[in-house]
């Protein structure tokens, strides 16, 4: 997409100052002893199964849906270079009682035999009325009974009929798991694969995701900006319609400047992108998926710790890359006279404040796991405010590497630019294309010739 296209989000390219940096790092001493910290919140096991449904009530298969036990889930992401994972297995009629009997039983298996990797416990959620999302409970004493208990109570296909085929059994869930102490996770799983074009959308809408954050906001904190399925080159990400695929791997309500995210943003919504893999079958046994960390990474900052990811994961400390593209990311927000605001967090500036803007970002200086070794063509620096129409007003500054200042394989560069007038925010992306916009993807497009990432944003706030 031409820059040029993106004038109904009022975007406009900005002339602004490039200073080069040496080395830009996180500033706050609470991220003390915090890494990045690659991992993948989407994953299926053996425990995704299908059902007999000659039998009263359906008989689970093992196997049916994904033939990957735990432990080789986990020592396949500890291959592929993943500190931490979380298990989404499908549900069904009665799945409660597989959770209970079969998976926890497994990840205890598999947290015994690859203690490296942190395995968290959850669920691939059948949203009421929607789809899926991945459901992630917290670390704790409490993981196997609550995950139990919430797939039991909501879960769509829990049961046989179409009871809870209603938008208010999604608020009602959502409401209980707000209401837990602690309380899980959730990300909106691959939101634009039932869409029919772009901006039609299908069984997620964006009002929706305002709906369900707004009845549980620490719950509810974010979506898939990269789905899985990428291996699949006709139906990348399984967006079948070819009116409504994919964008350099990237969901539609991720991938367009000034679209459904930078929208929420600009109202100030804390709503997190991520990317994962949604393995049920790799690609080498002619399945659509890559391995847990072989394809697409999902950063956290944080301490090899299955709290502080939990935390990270809920705060935003976060970056999406596919194809080992980069694997650190530092993106920093001043202004003068106030310490630096990271991903995920807030600026607090004063009226008529002059933004500076640090990136500093690291390209693996191996090959990736289709031996390429990967370069940048471009970085993209994303601000955006809410505009008096309710558009999010946009401005993309993008920065090459004539601009940027390399040592190794670390770049590094500054931008300045004016405040939002009371509140906006400002997020980076970044490519191994020449795409000026990611474009629709193709049949027979190479995953791995269109690579990006997306960092999470910083948040600005101006004093009133």
């Amino acid at each position: 997409m031409p820059r040029s296209s993106i004038s109904p989000a009022h975007a406009r390219r900005a002339s602004l100052s490039l200073l080069l940096l040496a080395c830009i790092g996180h500033a706050h001493a609470d991220d003390a002893g915090r890494t990045w910290l690659a991992g993948d919140h989407h994953v299926h096991s053996e425990w995704s199964v299908k059902w007999d449904d000659s039998t009263s009530p359906p008989t689970p298969i093992r196997g049916g849906d994904s033939p990957y036990s735990r432990t080789r889930n986990a020592e396949e992401a500890r291959r592929h270079g993943l500190s931490w994972m979380v298990y989404t297995d499908h549900g069904g009629p009665g799945h409660s009682n597989v959770t209970r009997d079969s998976a926890w039983p497994a990840l205890q298996q598999a947290r015994r035999d690859v203690p490296e990797v942190l395995q968290f416990h959850g669920m691939e959620f059948d949203v009421p009325a929607a789809e899926h999302a991945s459901l992630i409970i917290a670390p704790g004493p409490q993981e196997a009974d609550t995950l139990v208990d919430v797939e039991r109570r909501f879960n769509r296909s829990e049961v046989a009929d179409d009871s809870r085929e209603d938008p208010e059994a999604m608020i009602a869930a959502l409401r209980h798991m707000q209401a837990l102490a602690p309380q899980p996770l959730m990300f909106v799983n691959h939101p634009s694969r039932t869409a029919t074009g772009v901006g039609e959308w299908g069984r997620v809408e964006p009002a929706e995701l305002r709906t369900w954050q707004d009845t549980a906001p620490e719950v509810l904190v974010g979506m898939e900006g990269a789905p899985g399925h990428q291996a699949d080159r006709r139906h990348r990400g399984l967006y079948r319609n070819d009116a409504a695929k994919t964008f350099g791997g990237f969901d539609q309500m991720t991938a367009q400047v000034g679209g459904v995210w930078d929208s929420m943003l600009a109202e100030g919504r804390r709503f997190w992108i991520t990317a994962t893999s949604d393995s049920h079958r790799n690609a080498d046994m002619g399945g659509a998926d890559y391995w847990p960390g072989e394809y697409s990474k999902l950063y956290v900052h944080a301490r090899h710790d299955a709290d502080d990811i939990f935390d990270g994961l809920r705060q935003g400390r976060m970056f999406a890359v596919t194809g080992d593209l980069i694997d650190t990311l530092d993106l920093q927000v001043s202004t003068d006279g106030a310490a630096p605001a990271t991903t995920g967090g807030t600026l607090q500036v004063v009226p008529g404040a002059t933004l500076s803007v640090r990136v500093s970002v690291t390209v693996p200086s191996g090959e990736n796991f289709n031996g390429d070794r990967n370069v940048l063509d471009h970085i993209d620096v994303i601000t955006g405010q809410a505009g008096a129409d309710g558009a999010p007003e946009m401005t993309v500054q993008t920065v090459r590497s004539t601009q940027w200042a390399q040592d190794g394989n670390r770049i590094t560069f500054e931008v300045e630019g004016p405040a939002p007038r009371t509140q906006g925010f400002v997020r980076v992306r970044g490519t191994s294309t020449a795409q000026i916009e990611p474009t629709m993807d193709t049949v027979d497009e190479d995953p791995w010739q269109d690579l990006w990432f997306y960092s999470n944003p910083v948040f600005v706030e101006v004093a009133r």
